[in-house]
């Protein structure tokens, strides 16, 4: 490592990296039911979602010192198309020749976008934590910088095991998103030995007849656990669990203790900096969603780093090399797993104001890699790109 280090310096010295364009795309809908307002009936609006494009930027502005070192430009184009236009809108990025395609997309456009791709395409995935991109649906030019919905779970997971709260009751949300997790919630519980005393579903509803559905006592009541699992995508009727439970239990999952790839309040490894960098960009506290444009960018620009090149062949075998080293701001370096494309990261667990611990978990040993003690380890994804 301290060879590829001295080597690069050497190279910086003596203007050896050439001249080149790192041409960007970030891809998106123009309307976007995530980045929507979603008032519910009361006015209140609990999951407004800014688009990425703060992170992205700010990974732009990260590169400056290392582009004038390097000889490379970094060039940002942020295509929005329509639903209507989205294959048009890809052709025509496509047309530019650019280095990375970044998609902010929805599943089904995600769908369209990759049954689209050349074979020199190479995308990075910066949204979806749904893991059959990870798997059935992996293809070899597509990585991700979210984590995925495994990934989070399993950190959970540990963090339930090294507690010993080891019986859960399982509460699931009445949305398709719900029953995508849930299924990754069993995977983890299963992984790390943890056991679901009861599993019950819940819909937010004033009808009488579906009170058992709907009333927290008696949802969380007539079992015995010690921790309750919430699953819950829209957030209406979860922010009502904790100190509401028919049992005093802590609540995690959805609410409570909270798997992520960012946090505001992370205070180490140069985390705080990261956070007031974006602050001063945005005006806003830096998300999860934000944090995986930015770590792709970053990624990129270290891939140029570590070649010297801006060429897509070359950066594109770097990405997908043990040989990568991406500082993530949370402790420890990062790359990709050649099997699924999913960059190898830690995962935060977080309340509202504050970071409890950080997956890995202390204790939990992987033969190659910690990091691959969270989502699916080679042997278990059924990925063949």
């Amino acid at each position: 490592m301290i060879g590829r280090v001295f080597a690069f310096f050497l190279l910086l010295a003596s203007g050896a990296f050439a001249q080149d364009t790192a041409r960007i795309v970030y891809l998106g809908l123009e309307e976007d039911g995530r980045y929507e307002p979603q008032p519910l009936y009361t006015g209140l609006s609990l999951r407004d979602r800014n688009r990425p494009l703060d992170g992205i930027r700010l990974g732009f502005r990260d590169t400056r010192v290392l582009g004038r070192a390097v000889g490379v430009t970094f060039e940002l184009q942020e295509q929005l198309a329509s639903a209507e236009n989205l294959a048009e809108t890809l052709r025509a990025a496509q047309g530019a020749n650019p280095l990375v395609i970044l998609l902010d997309l929805p599943p089904d456009a995600m769908e369209l976008v990759l049954a689209s791709a050349r074979d020199d395409d190479l995308f990075i995935n910066i949204r979806d934590g749904s893991d059959k991109w990870r798997g059935v649906d992996c293809k070899p030019m597509l990585m991700h910088t979210p984590p995925s919905d495994t990934m989070l779970t399993d950190a959970l997971a540990q963090h339930l095991r090294a507690q010993r709260w080891t019986k859960i009751l399982l509460l699931v949300g009445p949305s398709e998103a719900d029953k995508q997790r849930a299924a990754a919630v069993r995977r983890s519980v299963a992984k790390f030995g943890l056991r679901i005393a009861d599993e019950r579903s819940f819909e937010l509803t004033n009808d009488p007849r579906r009170r058992d559905r709907s009333n927290i006592a008696l949802l969380t009541g007539g079992a015995r656990y010690d921790v309750i699992w919430l699953v819950d995508d829209y957030g209406d009727f979860g922010r009502y669990m904790p100190y509401a439970t028919y049992a005093a239990r802590p609540v995690v999952g959805a609410e409570g203790l909270v798997p992520v790839a960012w946090h505001w309040t992370f205070e180490r490894f140069g985390a705080p900096q990261l956070n007031q960098r974006f602050r001063r960009l945005a005006g806003r506290d830096m998300s999860s969603e934000d944090w995986a444009g930015w770590v792709a960018i970053r990624s990129i620009a270290d891939a140029i780093a570590q070649t010297g090149t801006a060429k897509r062949e070359t950066v594109r075998e770097m990405l997908a090399s043990s040989e990568l080293s991406v500082d993530l701001y949370k402790g420890v370096r990062g790359n990709f797993r050649d099997w699924s494309g999913q960059l190898r990261q830690p995962i935060l667990l977080a309340r509202h104001n504050a970071v409890i611990a950080v997956a890995p978990i202390d204790g939990f040993e992987h033969r190659y890699d910690t990091l691959d003690t969270l989502g699916q380890d080679r042997q278990e994804s059924n990925c063949q790109p």
